[in-house]
């Protein structure tokens, strides 16, 4: 069925986000139709205003419309430690979990394919640990390959710094059955254990 040039282009842009399919870019662009036109106006305005006044943070990566963000302004958080992450979204899970840290976001989520770590540029980085007399450095990366790979990578890089590198556990979910866990999430919680 054909639909009006105006709708079929509205669920084109829909689909370019990240999980969105057909059915629900069809289902979003019917919605944004039926809202009132003050609403799809402020919607339309928002995306512009987010791409047009949200960069990330000079001295933590952290999308922000503040220089420096508030989590770098933040005195209360522990500044001697530092937790690595992937992407500003990392930061929004981690912050619900009572972290209160400083962070590092690399804003790459770097998979094997276009793993260079050659052209990583650490300068910055090191610089940063060496500034603020870092103690500690958690690296909160995706529990993958890629992730695995740059974790070492940043490990070698840090320990030089004789700066204690730790990482997120990994394992069994909370209410997780055993029985339906893969053999790498197994092996992960096993060799992760704990004395208690």
């Amino acid at each position: 069925m054909r639909l009006a040039r105006p709708l079929e282009d509205l669920i084109d842009q829909l689909l370019k986000l990240p999980t969105i399919g057909p059915k629900t870019a069809q289902r979003l662009a019917l919605f944004i139709l039926k809202m009132p036109a003050q609403e799809a106006r402020q919607l339309a305005q928002s995306i512009i205003d987010a791409q047009e006044k949200v960069f990330p943070c000079p001295i933590c990566g952290f999308f922000t419309d503040q220089d420096p963000c508030l989590i770098c302004q933040d005195q209360d958080r522990e500044s001697q430690l530092l937790c690595v992450v992937a992407e500003s979204s990392d930061i929004i899970a981690l912050e619900r979990s009572g972290y209160r840290g400083k962070y590092h976001v690399l804003n790459q989520s770097p998979s094997l394919d276009e793993l260079d770590l050659g052209a990583l540029d650490l300068t910055p980085f090191i610089k940063r640990l060496q500034a603020e007399d870092t103690k500690e450095v958690i690296l909160a990366l995706n529990p993958d390959m890629d992730g695995e790979i740059l974790s070492r990578f940043l490990a070698a890089a840090i320990t030089q710094l004789k700066i204690k590198v730790t990482r997120l556990a990994h394992g069994l979910p909370v209410g997780g059955d055993i029985e339906f866990a893969d053999e790498i999430t197994l092996r992960m919680a096993i060799d992760g254990r704990k004395e208690l």
